[in-house]
């Protein structure tokens, strides 16, 4: 039996919350109280900045630790997938579930994963979508088959097959 509750599932956005904001300030604090001389802190600090700039939470004039506590959960959800799929009108929601998108040549059906900034640019339909110039839906196939059907004459109403 599974340890999830379903008040957990209630309370994901207030989780992303707290991971998004205590899992990376605490890691920074930590880094910050160590000396600046230490390895650990050069090491792990120039990691962790170096992630923030991939995933474009901190620009590159911002690379000292301190700004990385001033983050706050917005930043994270403007680096969603589901974010720059609606900013740029590309689609609504129900494409997740088709396997519509790629970044890159990764198919992505989860609307939470995190887009680096370099994989931004790469964000586009699948071309086994039919949104990405695929096969076309059930409904489409339909009526072209009986556009098809009437265009040659036949009528749409009959059945051929006696």
């Amino acid at each position: 039996m599974n340890n999830y509750r379903w008040e957990d599932f209630q309370e994901a956005p207030s989780l992303l919350k707290l991971v998004g904001e205590y899992g990376l300030r605490n890691a920074a604090r930590n880094l910050l109280t160590l000396d600046e001389k230490d390895p650990r802190h050069i090491f792990e600090g120039e990691a962790l900045l170096r992630r923030m700039n991939r995933y474009g939470l901190l620009d590159e004039s911002q690379n000292k630790l301190d700004y990385v506590l001033a983050l706050t959960v917005e930043n994270f959800l403007e680096r969603r997938l589901q974010t720059l799929v609606f900013k740029a009108g590309m689609i609504s929601y129900t494409v997740w579930f088709w396997l519509s998108l790629v970044v890159g040549r990764q198919v992505v059906n989860v609307p939470s994963f995190m887009v680096r900034v370099d994989s931004q640019k790469h964000i586009d339909f699948s071309l086994t979508s039919p949104f990405g110039g695929g096969r076309p839906g059930r409904v489409k196939r339909k009526n072209q088959k009986a556009a098809a059907k009437k265009a040659s004459g036949g009528d749409g109403d009959e059945d051929d097959e006696e």
